[in-house]
């Protein structure tokens, strides 16, 4: 998660949710952060942890991004003021960041993903990543580097105790 610039006023950064199973499916390349415009039974459900990115992703249509299939359960106590949980977000950025991010989603194979969802201060925001997807090979060296990486801090924590 971004780390405050020095001089500026550390904030409150507290995460709801973090998609996991991006990085275990893709290649992070760039990370960006950026708001999203929610409904207020929506920020309500995200407040209580009911919110999924399994299947989200991020495009960009007519220079404005846009948040798709990200599931957020409607408000318990919404009544006729909920929300369709599937409904499309509008992501809040900066026409230079809008630009870039079009341009790296032209090439071949890369594709914008949410890697995280966090309160910042009072305001919510996503963390997207800039994504090649894994082929399957790719994802089992991943898990052999982290079982080796493991089988190493074991063997450290051991020669220490002795």
């Amino acid at each position: 998660m971004p780390v405050p610039t020095a001089g500026a006023k550390p904030e409150a950064i507290k995460p709801v949710v973090v998609n996991r199973r991006a990085r275990y499916d893709y290649f992070i390349l760039e990370k960006v952060e950026a708001g999203i415009a929610l409904r207020g039974t929506e920020v309500k459900s995200i407040r209580n942890g009911k919110v999924n990115l399994g299947d989200a992703y991020a495009q960009i249509e007519n220079g404005e991004a846009w948040l798709l299939q990200m599931h957020i359960s409607p408000y318990e106590q919404g009544n006729r003021y909920n929300h369709d949980p599937l409904r499309r977000r509008k992501l809040l950025l900066h026409r230079r960041q809008i630009l870039k991010l079009k341009q790296a989603t032209q090439e071949k194979g890369l594709t914008l993903i949410p890697l995280s969802l966090y309160f910042k201060g009072s305001h919510l925001k996503v963390e997207l990543g800039v994504a090649k997807g894994k082929r399957h090979h790719d994802r089992r060296e991943d898990v052999a580097r982290r079982d080796a990486e493991r089988e190493i801090q074991r063997a450290r924590r051991g020669d220490r105790g002795d």
